[in-house]
């Protein structure tokens, strides 16, 4: 079989290696324009391109009359492709200037409709064209590294990759929080129209494929039609989820903090100027150090019943909680033993029943929850009688159930928000910010 050709990239060079000092003699770059000023003689014309961005300083004398004309006349976002001369100028971004002895523009953008000061509505009305900015830029190479530290630490553990279906016909996490998807009469099963849902999490079907691998991890997106609007909630997410035969919570919960410190530790390695331009301290990261400390829900509860919130035995932590626990922390903090009502699938305590064996991690710094987890019912009968107990129905967990039925093991497994914490790592201020087209309750477009 004959493969095609691929585009002869090679002659241009990359933005980071002009400003790395790497690049010798004349080199030719292309780009976008971030911004440009121009004066009778001279035009400043900031390129960047997915790696950076570099001042080309383009002399009237030293190019082409029509070269200088394009430089002067290209508008902010038009294509081009520069050559020129790179030398060292600590005025100039990136302590790199290319001075040039070619400019030539490919398109020549219109009016770009983003300038400074026009709000967050107007950016996410905008947001196929706000993706081009510095900041969502860097906010989705912290992104692209954090997703995949998370699946090369699972890698090196031994845990196979493994995908779940989006359309499941029960809840996971209760069935508010549900979008239904009507299946008309004509691709019905057996001719009868029925709803599916969209997931809310793998874990049900993670337990069913966890019996052939042992150890499986996906990262998938994860939809929850919650009314809540708050600086970490989306409807969409991205869910990095990971079940294990033979481990229990305790166990489960030392491999999370291994995970989490080998993801800071390729962030920290792979993006620090990023991190930097985000105005993220990465010092802040750098003083994360497990193992973080553990406080039962109980002990909780007083706690911030402490702090002035009127809170009775069985309510949940929300935004509110969870900030004022967490924003004068430096460290992640764990939440064990939840109430009995909180999942029925995780195992109750057998030392004391109305609690849970599972776990919430929050982050520090008022970011919240980022990991739910825990070890799952693995006796038949205890499932049965959860589910009755839930006021769930049966036949919707046929098949869940049946998966105790031939050679159930303890297994423990977690859910961490990709995108919570990508906020977190960024220190950004909404979880929108980390993600590049956010679905919210709200908001359906771009």
């Amino acid at each position: 079989m004959a493969y095609p050709e691929f585009p002869d990239h090679s002659r241009f060079t990359p933005v980071a290696s002009v400003l790395a000092g790497a690049a010798e003699g004349e080199v030719t770059v292309r780009g976008w324009v971030y911004r440009t000023r121009s004066s009778g003689k001279l035009a400043f014309v900031v390129v960047r391109d997915g790696t950076g961005i570099l001042q080309c300083t383009v002399s009237k004398a030293k190019v082409a009359a029509g070269d200088f004309d394009a430089a002067c006349s290209a508008l902010r976002e038009s294509s081009v492709v520069v050559t020129g001369t790179p030398a060292a100028d600590d005025r100039a971004p990136g302590g790199y200037e290319l001075r040039v002895s070619g400019f030539e523009v490919l398109h020549y953008a219109e009016t770009f409709p983003i300038t400074q000061d026009l709000g967050d509505e107007h950016l996410l009305d905008n947001r196929h064209l706000w993706l081009r900015s510095r900041p969502m830029v860097d906010a989705l190479k912290v992104r692209a590294t954090a997703f995949g530290a998370f699946r090369g630490f699972w890698d090196s553990q031994g845990y196979t990759e493994v995908q779940s279906p989006s359309f499941v016909s029960g809840a996971c996490e209760g069935g508010s929080s549900l979008f239904d998807t009507y299946y008309p009469d004509e691709s019905a099963e057996g001719g009868k129209s029925f709803y599916a849902h969209l997931s809310q999490s793998w874990q049900l079907y993670a337990e069913a494929t966890m019996f052939g691998l042992e150890r499986i991890y996906t990262l998938a997106p994860s939809f929850r039609a919650e009314k809540s609007r708050t600086r970490r909630h989306l409807t969409e997410f991205w869910h990095g989820e990971v079940e294990a035969a033979w481990v229990h919570n305790e166990q489960m919960m030392a491999q999370e903090e291994a995970m989490l410190a080998a993801i800071i530790t390729a962030v920290l390695a792979r993006n620090r100027p990023e991190l930097e331009r985000l105005g993220r301290d990465p010092a802040v990261l750098e003083a994360v150090q497990p193992p973080f400390e553990r406080l039962k829900y109980a002990e909780v509860l007083e706690l911030l019943n402490g702090m002035g919130f009127d809170l009775a035995w069985g309510d949940d932590f929300g935004y509110r909680e969870e900030k004022a626990l967490t924003q004068e922390r430096t460290q992640p903090l764990y939440i064990t033993h939840f109430p009995r009502e909180k999942g029925f699938y995780h195992r109750p305590d057998p030392a004391d029943p109305k609690v849970l064996v599972c776990h919430d991690l929050l982050a520090p710094e008022g970011y919240g929850e980022i990991i739910g987890g825990g070890e799952r019912v693995w006796s038949p009968e205890e499932l049965a009688a959860r589910i009755a107990e839930e006021g769930m129905e049966p036949e919707s967990y046929g098949w869940y159930l049946d998966l105790r039925k031939f050679g159930s093991v303890p297994h423990s497994g977690f859910g961490l928000g990709l995108d919570r914490l990508v906020a977190w790592l960024c220190g950004a201020d909404h979880i929108r910010d980390v993600i590049a087209f956010p679905r919210t309750m709200r908001r359906t477009t771009p």
